[in-house]
């Protein structure tokens, strides 16, 4: 038997309170390069927390963050930065740059000795535009983009960064159906292709059952269930969790998990549900 690789990011009882308030508490999790792994739970469960704390925004947490075996807590910003890129859930802009210099703001931590980009760093800050459909918004100022052309933005600037780490948190947040698509088929393929570590916070369970391979399910700042994404998206797991019924089976067409919940009158034993 071989070696037993070591994860491209993992977490080992990791807990955090912002001042007596605990947010998370031993939380565990290991993402190796090539998978993707979607961090689900309700509001306030801890899931943007966890991908603060993994890219070394927020420090302070208890327990220990690695990256490809580094203790995080060890690393300078530049070299966290070469190797996690994120994708926020709201980012935010201080000076009017336009698509394309928000884009090459993922190139910063790759400069050697220089402020200004190179011709290189331009070209790859072009093709992550396009990959992301997003190439005709470069000239254009980010203030003045819908939402989902600026989350489609921020993406680009994550996939700039070239970062084997890539942290997503729901990054389909403002975008249509198609680009919500879009933006998952690139996800999945820099996972499949390039190897990327994905993290993703999801709220929409059929995207993650869809595009995930094993899910972390919090609840109240602990780890749920955890496992591959058949064995935690259950009815038992998600209406424990999310506190409604929600209604698992599988799509025909996909042979993935399809979920949905169930309105009061379609829940078992309610006015005008099943059984009623």
């Amino acid at each position: 038997m071989g070696a037993e690789r070591t994860p491209a990011l993992a977490l080992r009882d990791v807990g955090f309170a912002y001042g007596t308030r605990t947010v998370l508490a031993g939380i565990g999790l290991d993402v190796a390069a090539g998978e993707v792994v979607g961090l689900l739970g309700p509001n306030g469960s801890g899931k943007s927390t966890i991908v603060r704390i993994a890219c070394g925004v927020l420090g302070g947490y208890r327990g220990s963050v690695r990256l490809a075996g580094d203790e995080l807590r060890g690393l300078a910003p530049r070299e966290v930065a070469r190797r996690v890129a994120v994708v926020p859930q709201e980012p935010t802009f201080s000076f009017g740059y336009t698509a394309l210099e928000v884009v090459l703001l993922g190139r910063h931590p790759h400069l050697a000795g220089s402020i200004f980009e190179s011709a290189r760093d331009l070209e790859l800050a072009r093709e992550a535009l396009g990959r992301c459909g997003a190439l005709e918004l470069g000239s254009r100022a980010i203030h003045e983009l819908s939402s989902g052309e600026r989350q489609r933005v921020v993406f680009a600037r994550a996939l700039a960064q070239q970062a084997p780490v890539l942290l997503l948190d729901e990054p389909t947040s403002f975008l249509d159906v198609r680009h919500q698509v879009e933006l998952c088929d690139l996800v999945a393929e820099l996972a499949r292709a390039q190897g990327r570590a994905v993290l993703a916070v999801l709220h929409d369970l059929n995207l993650a059952a869809e595009y995930c391979d094993r899910i972390v399910l919090l609840q109240g700042g602990c780890v749920a269930a955890a496992g591959p994404t058949a064995e935690v998206l259950t009815y038992a797991n998600l209406t424990r969790v999310y506190e409604t019924e929600i209604y698992v089976d599988v799509n025909d067409l996909t042979g993935k998990l399809l979920v949905a919940p169930l309105s009061r009158r379609r829940r078992p034993g309610s006015a005008g549900g099943p059984g009623a």
